[in-house]
């Protein structure tokens, strides 16, 4: 049988992607459509006194506005999105600086936005919360949420503490950041009677379908979520935010389809963000470095509508072999935005854990490898089950070997080139992925051609490529004969594309379904008096490059396309498999260079290995390796949301000002894999992984500059003035 799963397959849709002909939601083109836009408010706390839209419904194009005085009323549900039924237009009172009080429907954008910029409010102000700083004295534990319990205890941590001989107290923080993909979020409402189809930006079509319906008060099954291509999601695009149902709502009190696409401003208040964060982490361990106990204590800021908190602590739960553990994860009404799960939403306290285990290597004298080593857990700490598979210990040896660590003189400030500070550092890296349902079918036509579909998403990580090498693989036949279809509510369901859950969660449905169908068609074979393979038992044929043979006799074939064609209907086959969820795990190792001067850091080499299970796809996967330790950098050295604190104003809501990497930043990034199949995996062996390697990257830069300057930098972003 042809084997295609892990190869470094070329993406199936590179070419519609580099041409303009990948279809992404604004690029929907629907007959008649108006356009809307929305006037955001320009407070972070009060209510609406009054709203003059006189002007803006006199502007050229402008069919009608919305406003909390007139807009659709919207369903009340829990979680929307993980707020506490929390709509904006649906009454006057603010909760946050950029909160739509104003839908503008037009037949332009830029009459739309024109119109928006014409509408005035005159508020009731009151002083808004806009820093978690200034606020943590009224931090409190949140209920347990979805996201699972917010506190955590193992063991006796006084205990623990009391026998260390050695102790790491620090506290470490990061800003709030924003997921900033190319593809703003946008949506294309048309009704038919009362039936409703969304072209929408979403990274769960299922899930978005069950809201969408709530929300607008009908049946699940008269709604229709088309989402074909996301230009970058991140976590923004995997809840349905308000814009989404307004505009579903608006267009059937018109009768006409409207289109809304948010600006980029407007989605730095929109559709979720990465809390602020703030942390107190103890470490005590023996002066051989077994750790004793941890404590890790966070902080992080949730809004006026919500408990709910994204930013976990599952490393320090998870990573490293613990006997004594109190993780509490604590939350701070501020008058600004709900936050979301942004991209790894771990390496907020992943950073201080990671950070703090390389001050504890310090203190010690042991290398920071060794001192992970020494703490290597082979179980689940919170089950005590051993993992079906893990393997970072080889990535340790892998990616070490090649980075040359053992080259590296401990002495922070020792290794230099000219007037620069050179700098290694490294850290573990480690991400819980999901598991959900999921379905699909697939179907070989007459002519031998395959199509396959399941209602997933292709979020930009490669999911048509490596789920198209999926079907050939369980069929036998060459990738150009298969058409992966996916993105439409109206095929087989799946579940979200986040927490690292895709391939994990549909790989196993749609590889069954295809062998479910190769088997039929073998068998439609052997049973055919015109087949050279009638009578032949079906366990004793092959299959490769589409023609079926005798195992032990391969001139004795026949092809799918002559079968098919003699059986004259399709063949189809629908499979649901489920899968766990689990723990994926890896290492990065970083240098950089730092200009004492002007207090510059350049990343300058970058390794990595990871154990995602089974490699699906060797370039795809390394793509998503390339993605995270970039990310990472810019966690580390860039990213910073900036709050004015009087206003709770989002200050820098451009990426002109909002600094993320660029190609110069970025080295070459030598990506390595264990590629063992995990045997507990129903996904071919393959693990959730695409989240994984950002995690560790802002620790390890933060190490390495440590490494170079002597400075040990606990406020993330690692930016020049604190170098200075």
């Amino acid at each position: 049988m042809s084997q295609l799963v892990g190869q470094p397959i070329d993406r199936v849709d590179g070419r519609a992607k580099v041409t303009g002909a990948a279809t992404y939601t604004a690029d929907f083109q629907v007959p008649g459509v108006l356009y809307g836009h929305m006037a955001m408010s320009t407070i972070g706390r009060g209510r609406i006194v009054s709203i003059d839209t006189a002007r803006a419904l006199a502007a050229p194009g402008v069919v009608a506005v919305f406003t909390h005085l007139n807009a659709p009323r919207l369903a009340p549900q829990n979680p929307f999105p993980y707020v506490k039924g929390f709509y904006p237009l649906q009454d006057d009172r603010i909760h946050h600086n950029g909160q739509p009080i104003a839908y503008v429907v037009a037949r332009s954008l830029e009459e739309a936005i024109e119109g928006a910029n014409l509408v005035q409010a005159k508020y009731e102000e009151e002083r808004p919360k806009a820093l978690l700083s200034e606020h943590m004295a009224e931090a409190y534990l949140p209920p347990p949420s979805r996201n699972g319990e917010n506190e955590f205890i193992r063991g006796d941590v006084q205990a623990g503490l009391a026998q260390a001989d050695v102790r790491i107290e620090q506290e470490y923080t990061s800003p709030t950041h924003h997921h900033n993909p190319i593809e703003p979020s946008s949506t294309v409402a048309q009704w038919s009677g009362d039936k409703l189809t969304l072209f929408e930006t979403a990274q769960g079509i299922s899930f978005s379908r069950l809201a969408v319906a709530n929300g607008l008060k009908i049946p699940p099954d008269n709604v229709r979520i088309v989402s074909k291509y996301l230009g970058g999601g991140f976590g923004a695009k995997g809840t349905v935010w308000p814009h989404t149902l307004l505009t579903a709502a608006i267009a059937r009190e018109l009768g006409k389809p409207v289109k809304f696409t948010l600006s980029r401003a407007q989605m730095y208040t929109s559709h979720g963000h990465r809390a602020q964060f703030h942390q107190r982490l103890t470490l005590g361990a023996k002066k051989d470095g077994t750790l004793t106990s941890l404590v890790n204590i966070s902080t992080q800021q949730a809004s006026s509508n919500t408990d709910i908190l994204f930013n976990l602590s599952e490393s320090s739960m998870l990573l490293y072999a613990v006997p004594n553990m109190h993780v509490r994860q604590q939350a701070v009404r501020l008058d600004i935005a709900g936050a979301s799960f942004q991209r790894s939403p771990e390496t907020t306290s992943h950073f201080g854990l990671e950070t703090a285990m390389d001050e504890l290597s310090v203190k010690l004298g042991i290398d920071p490898v060794e001192l992970r080593l020494r703490n290597y857990s082979e179980v689940n700490p919170e089950t005590r089950v051993r993992w079906s598979s893990k393997y970072l210990r080889e990535c340790y040896a892998m990616a070490a070997k090649k980075f040359g660590w053992s080259r590296r003189n401990p002495r922070p400030g020792s290794m230099r080139d000219g007037v620069e500070l050179i700098g290694w550092g490294m850290a573990t890296e480690a991400h819980t992925f999901n598991a959900l349902p999921a379905s699909a079918v697939v179907t070989m036509s007459q002519d031998g051609k395959v199509l396959a579909q399941c209602g997933t998403q292709e979020i930009g990580t490669g999911t048509y490529t490596v789920m198209t090498q999926v079907v050939a693989s369980g069929l036998g036949v060459d990738l150009g004969e298969v058409t992966f279809d996916l993105g439409d509510t109206n095929f087989p369901p799946a579940g979200i594309s986040a927490a690292s859950a895709t391939i994990n969660s549909i790989t196993g449905a749609v590889s069954q379904a295809a062998t479910s169908v190769r088997d039929a068609v073998i068998k439609l074979a052997v049973a055919d008096p015109r087949s050279p393979l009638h009578g032949v038992a079906p366990a004793d044929i092959a299959v490769d490059h589409g023609v079926m043979y005798v195992k032990s006799r391969r001139y004795r074939n026949d092809t799918y396309r002559a079968v098919m064609g003699r059986h004259g209907q399709p063949v189809s086959n629908t499979a649901t498999v489920p899968n766990e969820r689990g723990y994926t795990t890896g290492c990065v190792f970083v240098e950089v260079r730092v200009d004492p001067r002007v207090g510059r850091v350049r990343v300058t080499r970058v390794v990595t290995a990871h154990d995602p299970g089974r490699v699906m796809n060797l370039k795809t996967a390394r793509s998503q390796v390339i993605g995270g330790v970039t990310w990472g950098m810019g966690y580390a050295l860039m990213e910073h949301t900036v709050y004015d604190p009087h206003t709770a104003r989002v200050v820098n809501p451009t990426l002109s000002t909002y600094l993320i990497p660029v190609n110069a930043d970025v080295p070459d990034i030598d990506a390595m894999f264990v590629d063992r199949p995990d045997p507990a995996s129903t996904a071919l062996g393959a693990k959730g992984f695409g989240e994984t390697p950002i995690t560790g990257v802002p620790a390890a830069i933060g190490n390495a500059v440590y490494h170079a300057t002597g400075r040990r930098i606990r406020d993330l972003p690692i930016t020049q003035d604190k170098l200075l």
